[in-house]
This record gives C-alpha cells, structure tokens and sequence, in this order.
C-alpha cells in the first residue's frame, strides 16, 4: 500500500508531457512580454526627464542632447523586442498564437510609432552634425515629428499601461524573477543599454558645443 501510495503521489506531483510542453511555448512570450515592459518602464522615466528638457530646450540644450542620446540604446532595446512579437505572431508561432496580438487599435498604431520614433531620434542626432545649410529642415522634420509622435505615443503608453505595470518590475524581484528563466541576460540587457547611453552621450556632447557657436 506504501508503495502504491508513494508511486501515485510521484504520479500526481511530476508535471505532465502537456504541461511542459505549455511551459517551454510560454517561456518566450513570457520572457518577452518582461524584457519589453522592463525597458518601457526605463524609457518612461528617461522621457519624463527630456520632457522637461523640451519646455526650456534653449537653456537646457545640452541636456536635452544627453537625455536623447541616453534614450538612444533602451529605444533599440525596446524596438527589438516589439519587432520579435510581431515577427513571431505573424510567423504563426504556437506560443504568440496562444497569447494573441495587442487590442486592434494599439496593433494599428505601431507601425507609427516606430516609424516616428526613428524619424524624431535619427533627426535629432542628424541636427548635430550636418552643415547649417540642412538644419533648417531638420529642426523642422524633427519638431514635427515630436508632435505626431508624442501624440501616438500617449495612446500607445496608456494602452499598455496596465502590462507595464504588472510586468516591468518581476524581473528584479526575487520572488517573481525566478518564475521565468532568463531574468540575468534580460537584466543585463537592460542596464548594458543604459551603459551604452551613457557611453554615447558623453562621447556626443562635444557636438553640443559645436552646434551652438555654429548657430
């Protein structure tokens, strides 16, 4: 009776073939829906600061150039991991399939906001370095496009607030962080982002200088 008892507890306890097929398909939209709200939560800070940067942009310039081109890594970071959702839902795999695509409207506005976010930073980093004759356009390529992309990026924020919110800080947290493997390389890819910001807005601030005697 012992026996039978213990094999029919061992029975019950050992996950089955079905579930941990179900655990690995879950892994990586788990995986990636942290990594992506992780970095949503950084960016959201990081904007909040060159936000404020925009109102006084004259006297807070060099600043602005620093926070953007911080922002620059974590944005990649961020597109990156959006992009494999998409490539992955659309390349009809089980997992993605399983957990479906965002809301239709925050399907059709990312594309947008993408696009826009590409155009605002690339214009941006762009007004450094290019002669005066092509700045004109620029600044005005990149003022437009801060409008248009702040205003989907409003609705794109808000929609995925809830997500953020309840994903953003389980891998760095010890009792949630253990539940999805991977946490380390997602924390690592995170804080080398904001490494490489740093990195690139020291490197890119004598340009900074530059742009104002030449203005």
């Amino acid at each position: 009776m012992t026996v039978h008892h213990q094999g029919v507890f061992e029975r019950r306890s050992s996950p089955s073939q079905a579930q941990r097929e179900q655990s690995k398909r879950h892994f990586g939209t788990e995986a990636n829906a942290r990594l992506t709200s992780s970095t949503a939560l950084v960016l959201l800070v990081l904007l909040a600061i060159e936000g404020i940067t925009v109102l006084r942009v004259g006297s807070l310039l060099t600043l602005h150039v620093f926070i953007g081109m911080l922002l620059v890594p974590p944005v990649l970071v961020k597109l990156a991991s959006t992009f494999w959702r998409f490539a992955k839902y659309y390349a009809r795999s089980p997992a993605y399939i399983e957990k479906g695509p965002p809301r239709m409207v925050l399907r059709l506005l990312g594309p947008f906001v993408a696009i826009l976010t590409i155009i605002l930073f690339a214009s941006g980093i762009l007004l450094l370095f290019v002669s005066h004759s092509w700045r004109a356009n620029l600044l005005a390529l990149h003022q437009a496009s801060f409008i248009l992309w702040f205003g989907c990026m409003t609705v794109h924020v808000l929609g995925h607030l809830k997500e953020t919110t309840q994903l953003s800080t389980k891998d760095f947290v010890r009792r949630t962080r253990v539940q999805v493997a991977g946490s380390q390389w997602r924390q690592l890819a995170i804080v080398s982002s904001l490494v490489g910001g740093v990195v690139l807005a020291f490197v890119t601030l004598p340009a900074v200088g530059t742009w104002l005697s030449a203005r």
